[in-house]
């Protein structure tokens, strides 16, 4: 173990060696580790120091959801973060029908837990897929995701632009197909071929209790080939891997893709434990059990282990192309940009509210 570890440890060290030559060829660089060092320097507080700046300011995080009505996008959003944090149940006497038109809603919370902020913001697209002709219902969607694009470059491009930009860019779009157990409808691969240029979509399969263990595993099969086949990438995308530790971990992120989840706010007593969960009259489908479902492995994707990297493939990838494509139009100067006014007429819905947890 001693070996490997010092074989990494040189690896480590000739790669940064590189990189320093590289970007300053005319210095001269070297490494050095805490073992040649008179005494402890202190650099790793800077680890602290940037928890307790961003646990002090916060985070924002903007999520989509996109799906018919009656798949329970509402109720996975509330399952996801334990708290009514949907448009449903923040809407005081909501009543269901069916929207002649896409339109967006937005609602935002803030949410604390052990002394970290988020400003949580949910979007939800009621009437997508609802109606007899669907033909372009994707476009209000497309504008609205752009609009968020162009909203933060405009806050960039101004002479006295503030310390911290307010960031409402959508970072990621939960895509809700039914579970129907044949193959992907015609309107879900013209959605993700057009939106998964522009934002991560991170597909899944809703109410997948309806199907059985192994109606569900041929269900993804077919997904996946069809999603390759039409060369649609959903995240994570492999081009977007940075190292071999993480191409292993998304690696088997990709391979359990579209995930079949079930939500519920429900919770029931299980061998004496409070479980979250859907009772049927053949027992009790436990939403976190991943035995049951795979809502466990879509939770940890979005909030305990991709949450910082879908904000991070949101800026540097999707809002980066943006960028570059509206700098470079022909017919685009920079006072034009900064000062004319973008119309944001999509009708959106917005709704704030704080909570703590």
């Amino acid at each position: 173990m001693g070996i490997e570890e010092t074989k990494k440890e040189s690896e480590l060290e000739a790669e940064v060696q590189l990189e320093l030559r590289q970007s300053a060829p005319s210095f001269q660089t070297g490494f050095i580790r805490g073992t040649d060092l008179f005494g402890y320097v202190g650099i790793e507080a800077v680890l602290d120091q940037m928890r307790r700046k961003t646990m002090k300011a916060g985070f924002e995080f903007n999520i989509m959801v996109v799906g018919q009505s009656g798949l329970g996008k509402s109720t996975l959003v509330n399952t996801l973060f334990k708290s009514k944090v949907s448009r449903k149940s923040c809407t005081p006497d909501y009543e269901e029908k069916i929207s002649k038109t896409v339109k967006l809603h937005t609602v935002s919370h803030v949410i604390e837990e052990k002394g970290v902020k988020m400003k949580l913001t949910v979007i939800d697209t009621p009437g997508f897929g609802d109606q007899i002709n669907n033909e372009n219902c994707w476009e209000p969607i497309v504008k609205y995701i752009n609009e968020q694009y162009e909203k933060y470059l405009r806050e960039e491009l101004n002479i006295n632009r503030k310390r911290r930009i307010p960031d409402s860019r959508v970072h990621c779009c939960i895509y809700f197909l039914p579970a129907t157990g044949h193959r992907l409808r015609p309107i879900d691969l013209e959605f993700m071929k057009r939106l998964g240029k522009i934002v991560s979509i991170v597909p899944v399969i809703a109410k997948a209790d309806t199907l059985t263990v192994e109606e569900r595993q041929e269900f993804k099969e077919r997904i996946r080939k069809d999603l390759t086949s039409n060369g649609i990438h959903v995240y994570p995308q492999r081009e977007y891997d940075e190292d071999p530790e993480e191409r292993v971990l998304n690696d088997r992120i990709r391979e359990s893709i579209p995930f079949a989840v079930v939500g519920t706010d429900k919770e029931h007593q299980v061998n004496g434990n409070k479980v979250l969960g859907r009772k049927t009259k053949w027992g009790i489908i436990e939403v976190e059990n991943v035995a049951h479902c795979e809502f466990a492995n879509l939770r940890d994707l979005l909030i305990r282990s991709h949450l910082q990297d879908l904000k991070d493939v949101t800026h540097n990838i999707h809002y980066e192309s943006y960028r570059v494509r509206r700098l470079n139009e022909s017919n685009m100067n920079f006072s034009e940009l900064v000062l004319s006014s973008w119309p944001l007429k999509n009708g959106t819905d917005t709704c704030e509210t704080e909570s703590q947890l």
